[in-house]
């Protein structure tokens, strides 16, 4: 049975698509909100997990290619924060002069917004991760950005076999039990936690160096 949207702790009732950042130092929303931003392998399933996450079903676009986004995608979400899609890494198909220019725009971005509040990265819970995938776990680390982990297509395992992989991604990763969430698109899996993890970074006070 679906969960009871009555339950949403935060519930979606504004969606606004703000517009695209195509180059490294390229526009960017004139924001003061908190952001969150996704990030995964091009074919890890995040276009589905953002629909299901606001409840629309054009949301983020569902390719049958992935790699096709090549823009830092920015929404804003009931006026009060926003959610940062940013394009997918990782596809063998997608040419290296391409994955040369979004990889520095990825870095930029995560290394210049000062109101990043946390990154969801996704990880398809039937795979090992990749090279890439503890590349990016090991540079939020060192810019110190609280991370979430979703483990996509959880209803690709029986319930046992997800639970598993959730310890085994967690100890391989070394990661904490509440970094990792498993989430299905499908079923709507994971989906009431995520936007509990999402809602508790959004409202996090940022920390100020003092002198």
């Amino acid at each position: 049975m679906p969960p009871d949207p009555g339950a949403d702790r935060l519930v979606i009732r504004n969606v606004e698509f703000l517009g695209g950042m195509a180059e490294k130092h390229g526009w960017r929303p004139d924001s003061t909100l908190p952001e969150v931003a996704f990030a995964g392998r091009s074919n890890v399933g995040k276009s589905s997990l953002l629909n299901v996450l606001v409840r629309r079903k054009s949301f983020a676009r569902v390719s049958r290619t992935p790699g096709r986004t090549r823009e830092i995608n920015f929404f804003r979400i009931n006026n009060s924060f926003l959610m940062v899609d940013l394009p997918g890494y990782g596809y063998a198909r997608i040419s290296k002069e391409r994955k040369a220019e979004w990889r520095p725009m990825i870095e930029s971005y995560l290394r210049r917004t000062s109101q990043l509040r946390g990154i969801v990265l996704l990880l398809d819970i039937r795979r090992e991760p990749s090279e890439d995938d503890r590349e990016m776990l090991d540079f939020l680390a060192e810019l110190e950005v609280p991370t979430i982990v979703a483990l996509t297509k959880a209803d690709k395992l029986s319930k046992a076999g997800a639970r598993q992989r959730v310890a085994e991604v967690s100890r391989l990763l070394t990661l904490e039990p509440d970094q990792v969430i498993q989430f299905s698109a499908h079923s709507g899996e994971g989906r009431l936690e995520l936007l509990e993890a999402i809602t508790d970074l959004v409202q996090a006070v940022p920390e100020v160096d003092s002198e």
